[in-house]
């Protein structure tokens, strides 16, 4: 792999639903020192903005919170609204803190299932896309429809990480490389065999990508990375492990299954 690249911020206008944003990208590309996509690069979206054009925009106003949604609101300190559309995107709630539900969704653990308000209009929130992989794949298919240059297309989002402060980006949808590479059976500096080694690829792709697009009003919902020189494929998919193989889900279901020692009076 090439270690010499470049990361370019897209700045684009205001992304709307039904807006066709491989079109937009591909336009917008002009405005930046790349000047036209080629062959290799790898674009980086912003998974607000692919849900904003795939019309992923939910009115809280519009939901009608259930009996939990109600319940974990209270627990949490959270509006019932949001919290009903949070239960409507998780595939399961694990807990929470004021605030906050941690969540399972499309394989990994993440805050509110993805639901954010940021960038979003009045009194809407974003999902994340639905199919985020599909996404990629769609947006690359187009992108090379448009402009004849074979990339790669990494949905990306912004996620807090244990005992961190702030956030970075991480891969939630991948199409054109692999979200892994594998590096076991590689040697380190001594000679040793690493035998659980492998390097987030997509992960750490997105976080260079965070850098140059910003989270507030910056309108560069997008990135383009170039030089790398990762062979393009038609792959497609984000890498996860089962729940059970996860060591903080692990200690998450450690902690849920532990229960008091009984006592007995004698």
């Amino acid at each position: 792999m090439n270690q010499s690249y470049t990361t370019s911020g897209i700045r684009t206008p205001l992304i709307r639903a039904g807006d066709d944003i491989a079109e937009i990208l591909a336009g917008a590309i002009g405005e930046t020192p790349a000047g036209t996509l080629q062959d290799g690069d790898i674009l980086v979206v912003a998974e607000t903005a692919v849900s904003t054009a795939e019309g992923r925009i939910i009115s809280l106003g519009s939901l009608v919170p259930g009996e939990r949604a109600i319940g974990l609101a209270r627990r949490y300190g959270m509006d019932p609204p949001l919290v009903q559309c949070i239960l409507d995107e998780s595939d399961e709630v694990v807990g929470g803190i004021p605030g906050f539900l941690l969540c399972m969704k499309h394989g990994t653990l993440l805050p509110n299932a993805g639901v954010d308000a940021s960038n979003a209009p009045p009194g809407c929130v974003t999902p994340l896309p639905a199919d985020p992989d599909a996404s990629a794949s769609r947006i690359r298919e187009r992108v090379e429809q448009l402009t004849g240059a074979r990339v790669a297309v990494i949905i990306a989002d912004s996620r807090t990480h244990a005992m961190r402060v702030g956030c970075s980006g991480v891969a939630i949808g991948c199409a054109g490389i692999p979200s892994v590479i594998d590096a076991r059976g590689r040697s380190d500096l001594f000679g040793r065999p690493l035998e659980v080694t492998r390097l987030a690829l997509a992960d750490n792709l997105a976080s260079a990508a965070e850098v140059v697009m910003g989270e507030a009003d910056e309108r560069t919902p997008a990135a383009l990375i170039r030089g790398l020189a990762i062979p393009i494929t038609d792959t497609s998919g984000i890498d996860t492990i089962d729940a059970k193989d996860c060591l903080f889900m692990g200690l998450l279901n450690q902690e849920s299954h532990r229960r008091p020692p009984s006592s007995t009076s004698r």
